[in-house]
């Protein structure tokens, strides 16, 4: 008999977890999704073998269950759960990007099932089942956060089960977990928004500030696009994480203020310096908290046809966009074309390509 995986939530997560877990075990795979069409896509690709037709008979024989789906949803279905039988040595995980709230909801199961929260830091633009890739967790952060009662035997198992994802695995408590991600990618969402709405205030003194905001300050705060209903869910399960950041925060502008007020030259260079050394520092090619932006900037001639030659370089190349955009076209100049890929690899071998046809690219 083949062992049982059962993923519930067919996203892009959930997919690509099925798909990383496919790759290193011969399991049977069943799915289950609110959406039927996402899971008539699951099967039809290949990343699951059957609908789980009722959960409750599902989870039963499943060596292994993955809650893909958002933390009050998935603390939904650990409550429903306490009623349900489980395997015996079963495993049941999560992909939430906060921990404190689900991993303490699920407690109350400690005696019927192993729980161990977990959260795989990348993603994508893309949505949905159908943008399920096997590789895209590789080289990513997989953050478990066990409690004081999972055995390493637990852990050991539920890694190996994931050893298909490529990702590097690391193992932080609950709490240590959302203060992290607390600082590295909730808060800075708030700070995106943030100035979205500042900027729509002076908008009403100044008409012409969205026009000119429509490309670095643009760029700067993509992650402001990202769905509302999701960072509504995380704001309230971090809670006390992000009031102790925005306290920190207030701090933080109170020195800018200071710095301006006294004219202090030296203290402002200073603060930008400090700042400019430490994101340097930062590791270039290693997914964290928020998904990277492969962008490659390509200088253009301005003449007709030169996006048409960029693009079908990259065609010939077997080499896939997902976005391109034109930063700077002005009459006599070069323009920049922005052009966004999946991954590093994309990123650098659309250079070696485009470089072999004496077009000029940089990154930032």
């Amino acid at each position: 008999m083949k062992r049982e995986v059962v993923v519930i939530g067919l996203g892009l997560i959930g997919g690509s977890i099925a798909l990383g877990i496919r790759k290193e075990h011969d399991v049977k795979m069943i799915g289950f999704d609110i959406n039927d069409d996402q899971v008539r896509m699951a099967v039809s690709l290949g990343i699951i073998d059957e609908k789980a037709h009722s959960l409750k008979t599902a989870v039963a024989t499943a060596d292994l269950i993955v809650l893909a789906v958002p933390v009050a949803a998935s603390e939904k279905l650990l409550t429903d759960m306490l009623s349900f039988t489980f395997k015996e040595g079963a495993i049941i995980t999560d992909v939430g990007s906060t921990k404190q709230s689900i991993c303490a909801k699920a407690k109350e199961l400690q005696n019927k099932v192993s729980f161990v929260g977990g959260h795989p830091m990348a993603g994508s633009h893309k949505s949905g089942v159908s943008a399920a890739k096997v590789h895209l967790f590789e080289n990513a952060f997989y953050v478990f956060t066990p409690d004081e009662a999972t055995s390493p035997m637990v852990m050991d198992t539920l890694k190996d089960w994931l050893k298909g994802t490529k990702a590097t695995f690391l193992e932080m408590s609950p709490e240590k977990h959302d203060e992290i991600t607390g600082a590295i990618s909730h808060f800075p969402h708030i700070i995106a928004a943030s100035l979205v709405h500042h900027v729509e205030t002076e908008e009403d003194r100044n008409p012409t500030v969205t026009r000119l905001a429509a490309g670095g300050f643009r760029d700067i705060t993509r992650i402001a696009s990202s769905s509302p209903e999701m960072w509504r869910d995380i704001l309230l399960q971090n809670q006390s994480s992000l009031l102790r950041l925005l306290d920190t925060w207030d701090l933080e502008m109170q020195k800018v203020r200071s710095l301006l007020e006294s004219s202090d030259s030296e203290g402002i260079f200073s603060y930008f310096e400090q700042a400019k050394h430490f994101r340097e520092k930062l590791p270039e090619r290693k997914k964290g908290a928020i998904p990277a932006f492969y962008d490659l900037f390509v200088d253009v001639p301005d003449h007709p046809g030169a996006i048409s030659d960029v693009t079908s370089i990259l065609a010939q190349s077997d080499i896939s966009l997902t976005n391109i955009r034109i930063l700077e076209t002005r009459e006599d100049i070069m323009g920049v074309l922005r052009l966004s890929f999946r991954s590093e690899e994309d990123r650098e071998q659309a250079r070696e390509q485009l470089g072999l046809h004496t077009f000029e690219s940089y990154t930032l």
